[in-house]
């Protein structure tokens, strides 16, 4: 099995690894009824040391335009705070102030805390992903990451990354395909 890019040693059919996996994540890709777009995610396996963006695009040679960084949001209206993640290419940043705020209908919107996103995902930070996202959450998706024939995406661990087609990414439950989510 081979990855469309990068530099991985270890390639496996995403099904394949639930171990390897982020316990939220593995039950999300069993589950998922998209079952074409669920077959087709690729797990590599990857150094946790080597998690963060920039560092990894280099190490794996995996070009940025082809890296999401999933980032959890809190919107805030009034009392109540709404949790949302957003998927965006990894060369541009989230555009939370606008975008979100404006598509979660909150007064302001910023980065959830670490300690909040990585307790309500059930995922390790670094590794939080798109797949297996709390049901309550908005997944809110840049048209960009949709774009790309395939994009890497964290397995909800530092350890390992998937590899999916974009168009699949459409298909997550709960996801809403945004203009202008990255800028």
């Amino acid at each position: 099995m081979h990855p469309p890019f990068g530099n991985f040693t270890t390639v496996r059919a995403a099904l394949d690894v639930g171990d390897d996996l982020a316990a939220p994540v593995a039950d999300a890709l069993k589950s998922w009824d998209a079952r074409e777009a669920a077959e087709s995610v690729l797990y590599v396996d990857t150094d946790p040391d080597k998690a963060d963006t920039a560092v990894f695009s280099q190490a794996y040679d995996v070009p940025l335009e082809l890296s999401a960084n999933c980032v959890v949001v809190a919107a805030k209206r009034g009392g109540d705070v709404t949790l949302a993640a957003c998927l965006v290419r990894a060369d541009t940043r989230l555009d939370v102030n606008t975008a979100v705020r404006k598509h979660l209908g909150a007064r302001k919107a910023s980065f959830a805390p670490m300690d909040v996103a990585v307790a309500q995902t059930g995922m390790e930070y670094g590794g939080i992903t798109a797949v297996g996202l709390p049901s309550s959450w908005a997944l809110l998706v840049d048209e960009a990451v949709v774009a790309a024939p395939h994009v890497l995406i964290g397995s909800g661990r530092r350890r390992g990354k998937l590899i999916l087609p974009g168009a699949a990414v459409a298909q997550l439950p709960r996801a809403e395909v945004l203009p202008g989510l990255g800028v």
